[in-house]
């Protein structure tokens, strides 16, 4: 079975150096790679979310940055004050 490409637009040789770069990454240096692509990605969905409410206050934000990240139920679970929002 032929292995899929990681990324469509990376050209095969290139994703190749960029895989046995990874292996050679110690543990902690893959664990901080993580990390910060995790805050990068809650940065990103956070300016979604200021960009979709402008006038919303910064607990609002975080309200609503709950619901992307966790979905409405689970958001609503954990913080039940989201029902107050108005929607969208």
């Amino acid at each position: 079975m032929e292995p899929q490409p990681l990324a469509l637009d990376t050209a095969p040789e290139i994703e190749q150096r960029q895989v046995e770069a990874w292996r050679r990454m110690r543990p902690a240096e893959k664990l901080a790679l993580v990390l910060r692509m995790s805050a990068n990605v809650r940065q990103l969905a956070l300016a979604g979310v200021r960009r979709r409410h402008p006038h919303a206050s910064s607990h609002e934000l975080q309200l609503r940055l709950a619901q992307v990240i966790l979905g409405d139920e689970l958001a609503r679970a954990a913080y039940p004050e989201i029902d107050t929002l108005d929607r969208p």
